[in-house]
Parts: structure tokens; C-alpha cells; sequence
């Protein structure tokens, strides 16, 4: 049934514009915005629909990763875009763990919903 779907995920946010911001201008994707809500466009067609709930809770697990090839190099240019990193017992004093894994740094968006850069 679903072979040949072009299925994609979403999330919600508490406030679209502010939305539209981090995401477009903070983290540098493509975003387009149509019946009051947001598209993410990430590459390789993936997009990811952002719709606003006013009664938004933010999600308790990570809900979108971003591979990058170092990651703290993204940690130190999203920090410098204001971006603050979750500093969790596994975490270095940067918000990146370093072992038992991929390296990887968690943060939020301004709805509250974790983020991460993976290094991949």
C-alpha cells in the first residue's frame, strides 16, 4: 500500500514565526511557510512539516539529527549563533558526548523540542 509513498514526519511548536526564524535563520535551512504552517526543506527531499499546537508540549526524545562531519565544529558555530547546548552526566563541559556512541550535542528549539548535531 505504502511502497511508493512519499511519507514525511512533523512536529509541533507553540509559535510559527519564531519558528521560522531558528530554523531558517539560527540553523540555515530552507523554510517556506503556507496555511500557517512551516516546511523544513533538508536535502535529499526529506521535508519536515512544522505545525503550531497551542497547547504544545515540547517532545521528551530527540525529534531531528544533523549529521555533520565535525561535531565540534557545529557546536561552536550554533553557540555563536546563540544556540544553547543540553549539558546532560555524559556530556563534556561543551554538551557533546563523547563515548558510547557517535559524538553527539543536544539542544532545543525555541518550542522546546530537542535537536541534535551527530558526527557522522
Amino acid at each position: 500500500m505504502f511502497t511508493t509513498t512519499k511519507a514525511f514526519s512533523g512536529f509541533s511548536v507553540d509559535d510559527i514565526p519564531r519558528a521560522k526564524q531558528f530554523y531558517g535563520d539560527t540553523l540555515g535551512l530552507r523554510v517556506s511557510e503556507a496555511n500557517g504552517m512551516l516546511t523544513l526543506h533538508i536535502e535529499g527531499d526529506r521535508n519536515t512539516l512544522v505545525y503550531p499546537k497551542p497547547d504544545h508540549r515540547p517532545a521528551t526524545f530527540t525529534i531531528l539529527n544533523f549529521p555533520v562531519d565535525d561535531v565540534d565544529e557545529a557546536v561552536d558555530e550554533l553557540t555563536a549563533k546563540g544556540v544553547e547546548f543540553l549539558k546532560y552526566p555524559s556530556t563534556d563541559e561543551k554538551g557533546v558526548m563523547r563515548h558510547g556512541g557517535p559524538r553527539i550535542a543536544w539542544f532545543t528549539d525555541p518550542a522546546g523540542n530537542i535537536l541534535s548535531v551527530l558526527e557522522v
